[in-house]
C-alpha cells in the first residue's frame, strides 16, 4: 500500500474542498472523470493497482482487503475525514471470474458500505455498462455479469442507506472503442458518446443532493433504440 497527500501549494481554503475518490482514476474513462471533477473544484484522489500509474493511492482491489486498504489510505490523506464522494470506476474486462467479481463488484459494494458507515450525506456513483439496461439482458462474460449485479446492488444500496448516503450510477455506452467498431445493439442514434459526456453525468449525480437510486445511461441513445 502507498498513498500520497499531494498537498503541495494547498492552502486552508483548498483543504476544505469537497473530496472524491475515483477508483481506476488514472487512465481511460477514470482519467476523464478525475479531470472533469478537478475542473469543477473537487479535490480528487485517483487510485490504481499499479505503482507506476501516477495514482494518489495504490491499492489492489482484487485482494480480499483491497477496498478497506483503499478507504484507509483515503482517510489518511484527508487527515481522518472520509471522502465526500466515491466514484466506483475500476473494472476488469477480461480477467478471471473471481478476480473480475472482486474488482468490478465486491470492491464497489464494500466501499459503499464504508461510506454509509461514515454517513453525513456522502455520495457514491457506480460506473455500469449500458448493455445491462437491455430488456432481458443475459450476461455472457464475467465482466457483463459483474456489471449486471452492480446495477442490482446500486438500487439495493440506495434503498438500504437512504438518508445516510446517496447511491447512483452512470451506464456508459461504447465510449473508449474505435469508431469503426459497432456494438451488437448497432450504431448509437445520437453518435458515440465521449468520455467527457460520461464525466458530466457523474459530476451531475455527485451534486444532485435529492437524487438517489438513479441510473443515467450515457450511450448515445442505444438503450432507447433497443427498448
Amino acid at each position: 500500500m502507498k498513498h500520497s497527500s499531494n498537498t503541495s501549494g494547498e492552502n486552508a481554503g483548498e483543504a476544505r474542498r469537497r473530496s472524491v475518490l475515483v477508483t481506476g482514476g488514472t487512465k481511460r474513462l477514470g482519467a476523464a472523470i478525475s479531470s472533469a471533477l478537478e475542473n469543477r473544484g473537487w479535490r480528487v484522489m485517483r487510485s490504481s493497482h499499479r505503482g507506476d500509474a501516477g495514482a494518489d493511492i495504490v491499492a489492489d482491489l482484487s485482494a480480499a482487503d483491497g477496498a478497506d486498504t483503499l478507504f484507509a489510505s483515503a482517510l489518511a490523506i484527508l487527515g481522518g475525514t472520509p471522502p465526500d464522494a466515491i466514484v466506483n470506476n475500476a473494472a476488469l474486462f477480461d480477467g478471471g471470474a473471481a478476480e473480475t467479481e472482486r474488482v468490478n463488484l465486491a470492491s464497489a459494494v464494500r466501499l459503499t458500505e464504508l461510506m454509509a458507515e461514515a454517513g453525513g450525506g456522502r455520495s457514491v456513483v457506480n460506473i455500469l455498462d449500458c448493455r445491462v439496461l437491455r430488456p432481458g439482458f443475459n450476461p455472457e462474460t464475467a465482466y457483463e455479469s459483474s456489471k449486471a449485479r452492480l446495477l442490482e446492488e446500486t438500487v439495493k444500496a440506495a434503498r438500504r442507506f437512504s438518508g445516510r448516503i446517496r447511491v447512483n450510477a452512470v451506464a456508459p455506452g461504447p465510449v473508449m472503442v474505435p469508431e469503426t467498431v459497432r456494438e451488437k445493439a448497432g450504431a448509437c442514434p445520437l453518435g458515440r458518446p465521449s468520455p467527457e459526456a460520461v464525466a458530466d453525468a457523474v459530476a451531475y449525480l455527485l451534486g444532485a443532493d435529492f437524487t438517489t437510486g438513479c441510473i443515467v445511461p450515457v450511450d448515445g441513445g442505444q438503450s432507447a433504440a433497443i427498448g
